[in-house]
């Protein structure tokens, strides 16, 4: 870790809100030496698995990072952007062991996103299952998607990207390019997916019209489902996800092109959802988490999302399923920050994009207050 990151985390940082409402937290370094940390994620013992893009799988326990990566995990296509992605337990983990991995699947001319489930055993997946591979195949390492996250019926929601050349598939419902799609436990449809009575339509499909999906969240409490993606010259969005839903890209965006090009002359259309928030310039969106804890009062039922390109986090207050407020907060670090969670200690954990990367931990500074 270079000279500057580690003086900051060995000192107290004071991050004022909009509110007015001073947050002092300390950052501790958790583990180092990472190459490009994607994921963290608790197993019900409270140890910590963090994916590394390569695709290695390590584990934190008792506060350590275990020397040994886990032995077991698939084949991953690591090429740019490519490579292993999160790490998701079971909503039943205690009781059967299953944990979902996503991934890039395949080689440089066809490859594509896979989820597949095993269970740990004394450091080594075994039991591996295929659950689901995104069709039709690509030859572009990039825009995977690649986030998972449970809903209340333990059904499973994947984040798709549109491979980025394919741009014009999220708008097909043949095609799982720009997707979140939803699955059972077991690789299964679920019988009330929106498009399960449709020939025409995959059927993993939940919603489309998305670029590149890298946050999701779900609100246990209001039952909303928080997503949010990646613009391409601007055009963040944060969403509201509705079973079925259209979210415009690329037909409606609030983006233009690389080149500086339009790529659609319109914000809007009948029929498509617009975005709750949006970022222009990009901010590349990373992890999101809703915050529910006690060590962190300022930021209960707050969204924190993660920032690649402006390399700072952000804390959102809502209002309802409005966005009120855009706070930064982390910019002082100087980082590309892959991931934020909230940990079950309720501290605030965050995966620093980098090779080494690092796993941060966010705690109060003065815990009395």
């Amino acid at each position: 870790m270079h000279s500057q990151l580690r003086a900051l985390l060995a000192a107290s940082l004071l991050v004022a809100l909009s509110h007015a409402v001073a947050t002092e937290y300390k950052i501790e370094a958790i583990a180092e030496g990472l190459e490009h940390p994607w994921s963290i994620a608790w197993l019900p013992d409270g140890t910590a698995l963090v994916t590394e893009r390569p695709g290695r799988l390590r584990m934190i326990r008792d506060g350590r990072l275990l020397a040994a990566p886990i032995d077991g995990v698939p084949a991953v296509h690591a090429a740019s952007q490519g490579g292993l992605f999160e790490a998701l337990p079971d909503p039943n983990y205690a009781n059967n062991g299953w944990l979902y991995l996503s991934y890039a699947y395949g080689t440089s001319k066809a490859n594509a996103t896979r989820v597949a489930r095993a269970r740990l055993e004394n450091m080594r997946l075994v039991d591996l299952e295929v659950l689901f591979t995104a069709s039709p195949m690509k030859d572009t390492p990039v825009h995977y998607g690649g986030r998972m996250t449970w809903l209340p019926d333990a059904t499973l929601l994947i984040g798709l990207g549109d491979g980025f050349d394919f741009r014009e598939q999220a708008q097909k419902l043949n095609s799982h390019l720009g997707t979140l799609v939803r699955i059972n436990t077991d690789g299964s449809i679920p019988a009330d997916n929106p498009f399960i009575d449709r020939d025409d339509v995959l059927p993993e499909i939940y919603s489309y019209g998305h670029r590149n999906i890298q946050g999701l969240v779900h609100d246990a409490d209001s039952g909303r489902l928080w997503q949010h993606e990646h613009g391409p010259r601007g055009g963040d969005e944060i969403n509201l996800i509705e079973a079925g839903g259209n979210y415009g890209w690329p037909v409606a965006t609030h983006g233009i092109d690389y080149s500086g090009a339009m790529i659609s002359p319109f914000t809007s259309r009948p029929g498509m959802i617009e975005p709750e928030h949006v970022w222009t310039p990009s901010i590349a969106p990373a992890g999101m988490t809703l915050y529910r804890g006690t060590l962190f009062p300022q930021w209960d039922g707050r969204l924190l999302v993660a920032a690649l390109a402006a390399r700072h986090a952000r804390v959102l207050t809502l209002d309802g399923a409005q966005i009120i407020n855009d706070a930064i907060i982390l910019d002082e670090l100087g980082e590309r920050l892959r991931d934020i969670r909230t940990g079950p200690d309720g501290a605030v954990w965050v995966l620093t994009d980098a090779n080494p990367g690092t796993v941060l931990r966010l705690s109060p500074d003065n815990p009395d207050h």
